[in-house]
């Protein structure tokens, strides 16, 4: 009974209890959600007031900028309006300026205005008068004023004319003397008898008949297969074989002899002799071109320019023989080059080959000079070599020492008595009458034929000589040594005024 009172009570306890439990649970709960929607409450308004915050810096920032970008703008506002101000008084100032000058000008004008009006009066009271004084009228006076102009200007310009006459009649003298000093030099006209003809003796008179051949035939094929002509009538026992090219000559010698020696003589044969000695003489001048080679001590040339060396042999210039000219000039370049320490090698090769224009300029036109510088080029010399050539006469600026040396020792070989048909005694006979030329001129105290008679050094007087006419007096000198006097090649005139001040220390 008891049992089971207490367990209704027991499940009624359990239940008040379970449900104070649960509705402190719920209280608990509310109470919690209440304190949640609190916090909730209070972020969200502290982040409603952050966000307010940052929105109102950022306004004013923006607010800022703007306030600047404004402020800019009107500071740049006023400083065009400044310039435009400026730029209007400007405007202005120079308006009136204008305005000033325009004025100023209005009033010139009217003052030349009444200016010409009182000078063609005085004028034509001038003329009035003249005419009366002259008793010429206007065009009577014109005219002769007219013709006395004319006959003054007539006079003038045939003195001008005269004067233009002379000067190129100099000048084409001069010209043609450089011509036909250049064809001579190329043609060797100017040798000697004995550089132009050799002489090929014979067994007897007899051999003369058979040269000559039925009616000329033999003659006539020899002188049109070697280009030269033989004389035979002249000296007896001895055919003469005249012609410019030495090396034709030398072909015909040699076929001649051929043919004397062989005894059988008519065209077919001399063809055959004649190719012979052809081969022969390109054998032989190979032989020379490389006998020079090694006596220069230059190596690697070119073979073409071998055999071109070897045609010096058989080429001369006032006499002197083109090879050993070339040999001594390589010589003394080389020996100079040594003592400056300059390029050895390259002022014996320079020297060598400078002349080698002249190995074939009666082929090909154009100065040795020009002809030498092609066929080195085209024969693969360094520019330095065709430098050498090309500047050996002085005519390009030099740009090396070797070149300079080249030069140098061609004109000493060229100059040096003895080295060309000159005999001593007209050598230095030539020297006193160029010295006596220059002392003949008033104000020249000394003067000098140096470099073996090259060049002409003229002192003259300071005081009495001034510079304008010291350039005259070269001049004038050049001229008269050009009408006066015979020389090979071109002297250098050099007049030289000297002003010294003197003064003693004591």
């Amino acid at each position: 009974m008891y049992v089971l009172i207490s367990i209704p009570i027991s499940i009624l306890i359990g239940y008040l209890i379970r449900k104070y439990i649960a509705e402190a649970k719920i209280q608990t709960a509310e109470e919690e959600a209440k304190k949640i929607l609190e916090d909730a409450s209070r972020d969200a308004e502290s982040k409603q007031r952050e966000i307010i915050l940052e929105a109102k810096e950022t306004a004013h920032k923006i607010k800022e900028e703007v306030d600047k970008e404004n402020q800019r703008r009107r500071n740049e506002l006023q400083r065009l309006e400044n310039r435009l101000m400026h730029k209007e008084e400007s405007l202005d100032r120079r308006t009136e300026t204008i305005e000033r000058k325009e004025q100023s000008i209005r009033d010139k004008e009217n003052y030349l205005n009444n200016l010409e009006k009182e000078i063609i009066a005085l004028k034509e009271k001038e003329i009035k008068t003249l005419e009366q004084i002259s008793k010429f009228t206007e065009n009577e006076a014109k005219e002769f004023l007219f013709k006395k102009v004319e006959e003054e200007l007539e006079y003038e310009f045939a003195k001008l004319i005269k004067e233009k006459e002379i000067k190129l009649k100099e000048e084409a003298e001069k010209k043609g003397r450089e011509i036909i000093s250049l064809a001579i030099q190329k043609c060797a006209a100017d040798h000697v008898a004995e550089t132009t003809i050799s002489v090929v003796s014979l067994p007897n008179d007899e051999m003369k008949g058979r040269i000559i051949g039925r009616e000329g035939r033999n003659i006539r094929t020899l002188e049109n297969l070697t280009g030269i002509d033989l004389i035979i009538d002249d000296t007896p026992e001895a055919v003469v074989i005249s012609g410019f090219d030495p090396i034709r000559r030398e072909v015909a010698r040699i076929a001649l002899e051929k043919l004397i020696s062989d005894g059988r003589i008519h065209p077919a044969r001399i063809e055959e002799m004649v190719e012979k000695a052809r081969n022969e003489l390109e054998a032989h001048i190979k032989e020379l071109g490389e006998q020079a080679t090694f006596d220069a001590g230059v190596h690697g040339l070119h073979n073409e320019l071998v055999k071109l060396l070897g045609r010096l042999q058989f080429r001369t210039s006032y006499g002197q023989n083109v090879l050993q000219h070339s040999l001594e000039v390589s010589y003394l370049a080389g020996i100079m080059a040594a003592e400056l320490g300059a390029d050895v090698t390259l002022a014996k090769r320079g020297g060598l080959l400078h002349d080698i224009g002249k190995a074939v300029d009666h082929e090909v036109e154009g100065p040795h000079i020009k002809i030498g510088v092609d066929l080195a080029r085209k024969y693969g010399e360094s520019e330095k070599v065709i430098h050498c050539i090309e500047a050996h006469h002085g005519d390009i600026e030099f740009n090396s020492i070797e070149a300079v040396l080249v030069s140098a020792a061609d004109a000493i070989s060229a100059a040096r008595p003895g080295a060309r048909r000159e005999t001593l005694e007209s050598y230095i006979k030539r020297l006193e009458e160029l010295e006596k030329i220059a002392t003949g001129y008033k104000g020249v105290e000394n003067a000098y034929a140096i470099q073996a008679g090259r060049e002409l050094r003229v002192i003259v007087e300071s005081e009495e000589i001034d510079d304008i006419t010291a350039s005259k007096m070269a001049r004038d000198l050049s001229r008269d040594i050009e009408n006066n006097l015979d020389y090979p090649g071109q002297i250098k005139v050099v007049v030289i005024r000297e002003t010294r001040s003197v003064e003693y220390a004591k």
